[in-house]
């Protein structure tokens, strides 16, 4: 099995908000038995670049999702089998490849800052540089595509939060359960 890192060993100051082991996600239940942020070492190191330089300006990264198991891709396509914004299981999606992750800003203590929208609000108020977002939220995106991109990863323009380390279309597909993986 391939050995993947928790998010916390190398972002430890990272707020966890796991939607999908909660109902609050757009199925409308627990897709996760519980909360995990897991990643393939080269995505880890990534995040962790990105949390060192948001940190020097007393902010913190929000984590929503990071691997996620195929067999849950399965049941995201099931509620939501649209490309733009759940990858189809047939092809899977850096999130089953643990080389992806969806995130958001927080300051020092915590605290979620404004972002354009919710997580995984599916539509226009989503993208990148969307029209009508309040000034703050607009550049609290700003700010994390910068930390991100400038960590190496590759943004997503559909979605202000999701990430993708550039060698993840490279690895293998995992279906690994999230107990399992944590291990």
């Amino acid at each position: 099995m391939v050995a993947l890192v928790a998010v916390l060993a190398l972002v430890p100051d990272a707020v966890l908000d796991v939607r999908y082991a909660t109902a609050r996600n757009f199925t409308g239940r627990p897709l996760y038995p519980a909360p995990a942020a897991l990643l393939r070492r080269p995505a880890a190191e990534r995040l962790a670049k990105a949390a060192a330089a948001l940190r020097k300006d007393g902010l913190r990264l929000v984590v929503y999702d990071a691997y996620r198991p195929l067999s849950v891709q399965r049941e995201m396509w099931k509620a939501k089998p649209d490309p733009r914004y759940v990858a189809d299981p047939a092809k899977g999606s850096s999130h089953n490849r643990a080389g992806a992750v969806d995130v958001a800003l927080a300051d020092r203590d915590g605290r979620p800052l404004p972002m354009p929208c919710d997580f995984d609000e599916f539509g226009p108020r989503a993208a990148h540089g969307a029209p009508g977002a309040p000034p703050a939220a607009a550049a609290n995106a700003a700010r994390l595509k910068a930390a991100m991109e400038g960590a190496g990863f590759l943004s997503y323009q559909d979605e202000w939060w999701h990430y993708r380390d550039p060698q993840a279309p490279s690895w293998p597909l995992l279906d690994v359960p999230l107990a399992e993986a944590a291990r």
